[in-house]
């Protein structure tokens, strides 16, 4: 079978292994895919409030990898929202900002992608670290940054 196809209910399949890809540290532009609404639970530090779970697309010089991150709505992660909205240009500097989440998916701006390390929960004896990449930082529209650019080789040769 091809490579991103659909299956059917009693399709064949083979490939058992998947081919996870790490993008190395820096600055990249990124694609806001899609968002979802959900409700976070509350923890010791932050009361139960609503959340929205975010998809960003990100392209490095030979892979595109999708990040997903949440956003807590709520006063204390009130940065981390100001962050995202001016990354993609819907919030300017010193400027009160009404959200729409609705707009963002197709919405591009530019962030440092870094590699984080951790545990799954089964791993009680924390034996086995897995990585995965994770966004560090949000940059400003007006932002002079210098991302990684995809090699256009690659792409041209359909490897993606």
């Amino acid at each position: 079978m091809q490579e991103n196809t659909t299956y059917d209910w009693d399709s064949e399949i083979n490939n058992e292994e998947s081919e996870f890809v790490l993008l190395p540290e820096g600055d990249y532009e990124f694609t806001v895919e899609k968002f979802e609404r959900a409700q976070f639970d509350g923890s010791s530090k932050v009361p139960p409030c609503k959340k929205a779970i975010v998809t960003f697309s990100i392209k490095g010089e030979t892979d595109t990898i999708n990040i997903i991150e949440n956003f807590l709505l709520y006063s204390g992660m009130e940065w981390k929202l100001s962050a995202l909205f001016l990354s993609v240009g819907m919030k300017k500097h010193g400027e009160p900002l009404r959200m729409n989440w609705s707009a963002l998916p197709g919405k591009t701006g530019r962030c440092h992608v870094y590699t984080d390390t951790y545990y799954s929960k089964d791993d009680v004896n924390k034996e086995t670290p897995k990585k995965t990449n994770r966004i560090k930082k949000f940059y400003a529209y007006d932002d002079n940054v210098q991302v990684i650019k995809p090699n256009n080789s690659a792409w041209k040769k359909g490897q993606f």
